[in-house]
């Protein structure tokens, strides 16, 4: 429970002042030892915080899930493997879990979608990291439509489905090899294009470095580059451009 929901309890009579007192101490942060919860991310950047899980050891995941849980705090976690999603849910079982984008989430209710953006992929192989950048996005709250194997290899693919792109705030492009998808997007779109290079490639695309440097060399206007495979992040971004615009949008109505 953030601030705002605690001082809401307590002039709602909901909660006396010395369980609002007790709360409040958590805050901002409730440490755990082998992890501190950050009580206060949505307060402070409108988004509740996120758990990588990769690399996470088994018990200290499910210790704080389940904490975040608790405090009926909506959580997402990215990079979660079956073994540990099976654990977490075991010990929460209002979890979920989709292992193509390997999101991990915990929604009490999900909130109404607004505005719009598009994911895209060059091909299927980039799928999984376009996942997660959707879902990720629609954990927060932003409508997605998602177009994929819309490569430069096939380009008509892409210019058959430009009516996608009509009214949208934000493209998502996701793409391996050469990386050419997010340039060709932003030469035919009046948005702002994030271009995510993946690891999908041969030998000399180098994990995903070559799709990197096309995207960051771009010269398309209006291209913003993230890192490799990472589509939580390019989710993320993309939610606050999307709030942003519908913001503007209400504002101007």
């Amino acid at each position: 429970m953030d601030v705002n929901a605690i001082l809401k309890c307590v002039k709602s009579g909901e909660l006396e002042l010395e369980e609002a007192e007790e709360l409040l101490k958590k805050l901002p942060y409730e440490d755990l030892g082998y992890a501190k919860i950050d009580h206060h991310r949505k307060v402070r950047q409108g988004f509740e915080e996120v758990i990588y899980c990769q690399g996470k050891e088994i018990p200290h995941l499910t210790g704080i899930c389940s904490r975040m849980a608790q405090e009926r705090i909506h959580v997402l976690g990215t990079r979660a493997s079956r073994e540990q999603a099976e654990a977490v849910m075991a010990e929460v079982p209002e979890f979920t879990y989709e292992p193509v984008s390997r999101l991990l989430k915990l929604e009490f209710e999900k909130p109404e979608p607004i505005g719009k953006i598009v994911v895209c992929t060059g091909g299927t192989a980039d799928i999984p990291v376009a996942e997660e950048a959707a879902g990720a996005a629609e954990f927060f709250g932003t409508g997605v439509t998602r177009l994929f194997d819309v490569g430069v290899a096939g380009i008509h693919r892409l210019l058959r489905n430009l009516d996608v792109f009509e009214h949208v705030n934000c493209v998502i492009a996701v793409a391996g090899m050469e990386g050419a998808l997010p340039g060709v997007v932003a030469g035919l779109v009046d948005v702002p294009v994030i271009a995510v290079p993946t690891s999908v490639g041969y030998g000399a695309s180098f994990k995903g470095l070559s799709a990197l440097l096309t995207m960051i060399n771009s010269c398309a206007n209006g291209v913003t580059v993230v890192n490799i495979d990472n589509g939580y992040g390019a989710g993320y971004v993309a939610t606050q451009i999307n709030r942003l615009a519908v913001r503007e949008y209400e504002k101007n109505r």
